[in-house]
């Protein structure tokens, strides 16, 4: 279990997060929604530690704060918003970081296997600076997999935090990637995942959390946390609420005047 407990968080000196708690399972995709400037990639760093923060981050049992860099490298990966890559690495060796970084250095073939998962099975030896946007989300999305391959280990589930990890994906890798999530989650791991795309997030993630100005709105199913009241709320338009069978809540923002 993840386990975040009254985080508070400031950038530029401002607070941006205002004690949230929130608890997520392993077995089961979290979806972190919410508008633009709300926290929701704030909650991650902070909850990652890789901003300063109050409050308490424990991962599987034990807190965050005292474990070793190495340590947390095998029980969790990272997809951050944005990565920049300076050297003339080829995907290969974008997705090679990841494996040395888990418990999986020695494991042949992962590279390979990464890669194929998430739909570069042939890309192996291209420069990474040569690949559009997609493709780069979708190699680093590799290398984060290629630390954590196996969902459950000696030290108990492996998780993934992805940061908008279909923000620059088309419709058809967008949901291969919420697959992949989906299957991480269904053979024991835990994904966590800051997400804008709420219809992909109800179709998809067991549990929501909806920030709002820095502050925990929402938390629940998906049918509980997408109603019209809070979307209209979040995001100041009109909303139109349905369901869809075999996957949930979905809403179409209406072309009118604000709400």
């Amino acid at each position: 279990m993840l386990e975040i407990t009254d985080i508070y968080a400031s950038l530029a000196k401002r607070e941006v997060l205002h004690g949230i708690s929130l608890t997520a399972k392993a077995g089961q995709v979290l979806a972190i929604c919410g508008p633009n400037g709300a926290g929701k990639s704030t909650l991650l760093k902070a909850a990652l530690g890789e901003i300063p923060a109050r409050g308490d981050v424990k991962l599987n049992g034990q807190s965050t704060a005292k474990a070793k860099a190495s340590d947390l490298a095998r029980q969790r990966a990272v997809l951050p918003q944005d990565t920049q890559v300076a050297f003339a690495f080829t995907v290969a060796e974008i997705v090679a970081m990841g494996q040395e970084a888990g418990d999986f250095a020695a494991e042949p073939g992962l590279i390979e296997a990464a890669l194929a998962a998430v739909g570069l099975a042939n890309h192996a030896t291209r420069p990474f600076q040569t690949l559009s946007g997609g493709e780069r989300q979708r190699s680093h999305l590799a290398r984060a997999l290629a630390q954590v391959w196996q969902p459950i280990g000696p030290q108990g589930p492996r998780w993934l935090f992805l940061d908008e990890p279909v923000a620059s994906l088309d419709l058809g890798h967008q949901l291969q990637v919420m697959r992949l999530a989906r299957a991480y989650a269904d053979q024991g791991g835990g994904v966590v995942a800051v997400m804008h795309d709420l219809n992909l997030s109800a179709m998809f993630a067991d549990r929501m959390a909806f920030i709002i100005d820095g502050r925990l709105a929402a938390e629940g199913t998906p049918a509980e946390v997408l109603t019209a009241p809070l979307l209209e709320r979040a995001y100041g338009c009109k909303v139109a609420m349905n369901t869809a069978p075999q996957s949930g809540p979905w809403f179409l923002p209406q072309a009118c005047d604000q709400a």
